[in-house]
């Protein structure tokens, strides 16, 4: 594990942590060799981090135990210092939907939606009132440089646009965790620029973010790193 930087605001990690991993091991077969073994880290508010390391270490498998999508064999998930693994599918859906936003490698936009609902989809399932939420994916959408009609579907679109709307969809509702896997993967470096600049601004208003990422550049711009 390489620490990078620690960023400004930072407080006693034990204080301030809104996501913690404790001593998790998960492997995707009963029996089979972990992907992940005991491996436990802490991320306070305000903080990015970078995971990075060779294809194949569960770079993308930590993300989603550290986001309740996978449930790990043994250790502990908290989030604001409770534990979270063990809970039933639903309450870990609702803390998901409250709490995180993410960005998938594949943007896992819906085809059938417009850009603007892609966007919104979270938001609205949160309770969110659609004018306002709106209002702010549109601002995303300039702030990213995606200059595409709002009711455009994601097959007319390209890779790049179409990983940008998927930050905008994880941004929009703000929340205090915010996950993102390769999410400059299909940008130039203008672009990938714009993108980090997003997410360690969203850091600083005190989120956590946590990024998957073989940049360098963009490991770099992460207050902290770990190698795996």
């Amino acid at each position: 594990m390489v620490w990078k930087r620690e960023h400004a605001c930072a407080c006693p990690a034990r204080n301030r942590d809104v996501l913690r991993a404790d001593n998790v091991t998960f492997s995707y077969h009963r029996g089979g060799a972990p992907v992940v073994a005991d491996w436990s880290a802490e991320f306070p508010v305000g903080s990015t981090t970078a995971l990075t390391g060779p294809s194949g270490r569960g770079k993308s498998t930590l993300l989603y135990l550290l986001g309740l999508m996978l449930r790990p064999d043994s250790g502990e998930i908290s989030i604001d210092g409770t534990p979270a693994s063990a809970l039933r599918d639903a309450a870990r859906a609702h803390l998901r939907a409250q709490k995180f936003g993410f960005v998938f490698q594949d943007a896992a936009l819906d085809t059938t939606r417009t850009v603007m609902d892609n966007i919104l989809e979270t938001a609205l399932y949160r309770g969110e009132r659609r004018n306002g939420v709106a209002v702010r994916g549109a601002e995303l959408l300039t702030r990213l440089g995606v200059d595409v009609p709002e009711d455009r579907k994601p097959g007319q679109i390209s890779g790049g646009q179409a990983q940008r709307i998927a930050l905008c969809r994880a941004l929009v509702s703000e929340p205090r965790i915010l996950l993102a896997d390769e999410p400059t993967g299909n940008l130039d470096a203008a672009t990938s620029a714009v993108v980090v600049d997003a997410l360690t601004d969203h850091a600083a208003s005190g989120a956590v973010v946590v990024i998957v990422t073989h940049s360098p550049a963009v490991a770099g711009a992460c207050d902290r790193r770990i190698d795996l």
